[in-house]
């Protein structure tokens, strides 16, 4: 992948979208049980269509993924063609509060840090993987430029406060279901979820400027532009305000949400309330 142009690197995604959407049928029904929650389509042809949409970009993005590991950072920010967003960041970064980024599974949420990271300080919330030979891969393709990772553990917390108080950036998958005694469980497209506090405490206790985050996918392998859109105090005060904020950005631009990612998983807490 690092010596392959973007449409090559995305038209292969193509492919093995299309292998996953014909053969896959366990992420299929995944799929489209999350689809059917979330109740963005008006019918099962809608439902069909955003389904296919989104397993060709899931796929996009498993593959580009590697690229943008493996690349130069400045070959992967030239494929940044256009930021919406970017004065509010500017100003919050003279305001010296710290800024909180808030990325879900949308689109390419691995672009949106290696940008900003290629000009600012930022320390990005990371999980590490169940495999351990993934590691040095994740730990040397986001680690780059100016950017530093921390864990997902109270070490990795503090890291991320420290950052905020120099008046430096964080960054946060905000609907990766957190582990026992990490969240609370709030609705998400109208079904209960198990909801990080984090971002939440981190924003009250900080008085960060926190900003919502995505890399549009561009087609034709053409690049991405970037989304940036700020949020006013005390916009996720709550988890369940978090995921108000989350849901009003996946609808900017649905098939390139990770639609098979198990949202309303149990990690070994009690089960979801009725609500």
């Amino acid at each position: 992948m690092r010596f392959l142009p973007l449409p090559i690197i995305h038209g292969l995604g193509v492919i093995l979208g299309l292998m996953s959407y014909i053969f896959n049928k366990d992420h299929r029904d995944h799929a489209i049980r999350n689809l059917k929650q979330c109740g963005l389509t008006s019918g099962d042809n809608d439902l069909n269509k955003l389904l296919f949409k989104s397993t060709l970009e899931n796929s996009k993005g498993a593959l580009e993924t590697f690229a943008i590991w493996f690349k130069p950072q400045n070959k992967v920010t030239n494929w940044v063609k256009a930021v919406f967003g970017w004065v509010a960041v500017e100003q919050a970064l003279k305001a010296g509060k710290g800024i909180i980024f808030l990325t879900p599974h949308l689109g390419c949420f691995e672009i949106t840090s290696l940008y900003y990271g290629s000009q600012h300080p930022m320390a990005v919330l990371y999980r590490p993987p169940r495999q351990k030979w993934l590691l040095p891969l994740i730990t040397n393709g986001r680690e780059r430029g100016l950017i530093h990772l921390a864990p997902a553990n109270a070490q990795g917390v503090k890291h991320l406060l420290q950052a905020l108080k120099r008046g430096e950036a964080v960054g946060i998958l905000p609907d990766q279901a957190p582990y026992e005694g990490e969240g609370e469980w709030v609705p998400f497209f109208g079904r209960a979820a198990y909801t990080m506090t984090l971002a939440s405490k981190l924003a009250q206790k900080t008085g960060a400027q926190v900003f919502m985050a995505f890399g549009e996918r561009l087609s034709f392998g053409r690049g991405y532009n970037i989304h940036i859109r700020a949020l006013e105090a005390g916009a996720i005060a709550t988890p369940a305000l978090l995921n108000t904020e989350i849901e009003h950005t996946i609808k900017q631009c649905p098939e390139q949400y990770l639609w098979m990612y198990d949202r309303y998983k149990v990690r070994n807490q009690a089960p979801p309330p009725v609500l």
